[in-house]
């Protein structure tokens, strides 16, 4: 004896079967711990590279006399790369405690040499300039501490990889 079905039931079933069978397929295996780690030090790497022009624009900002248009173009290229590699750091998914640690000091660390960019330039383009805003903008030097805070993470991670 054969049951007549309407082409949706028939729909239906094919398309509960197929929930089915992806319901349960096992999860992808994570990578190792090994390479996660050679992931976060690739993005450290590249992160560290772009320290160097972005230090040199933040220093930019505060040499003396008039900031040149060429400096606001490069402190806005650096800070474009250093967000884009924050955003790629933050998105590496990471599941040992000790690296999903790192990730978030990197994250803080690249955070802070954005937020100096953009003080940077602020201080070298302000609207209305007084002698307090000048006397900070000529004390600009660059990134300073926090870059080499990453530049040694980095040197720790890549140390432990081996």
């Amino acid at each position: 004896m054969r049951i007549r079905t309407s082409p949706g039931t028939v729909r239906w079933l094919r398309t509960a079967r197929t929930l089915t069978r992806l319901h349960h397929r096992p999860a992808p295996a994570r990578p190792s711990h090994r390479a996660q780690l050679l992931a976060l030090v690739a993005v450290l790497d590249e992160a560290v590279a772009a320290q160097t022009p972005a230090d040199a624009a933040v220093a930019a900002c505060g040499d003396p006399g008039p900031v040149s248009r060429q400096t606001a173009r490069m402190c806005s290229r650096q800070s474009s790369t250093l967000h884009r590699l924050r955003t790629r750091l933050q998105d590496l998914e990471l599941s040992d405690p000790d690296l999903q640690r790192a990730q978030a000091h990197a994250a803080r660390l690249l955070a802070y040499d954005l937020w100096m960019l953009r003080e940077s330039l602020d201080l070298a383009f302000t609207l209305r300039p007084d002698p307090r805003t000048e006397a900070t903008r000529l004390r600009l030097n660059g990134l300073g501490r926090h870059a080499d805070d990453l530049r040694r993470l980095r040197d720790g991670l890549r140390e432990e990889a081996g």
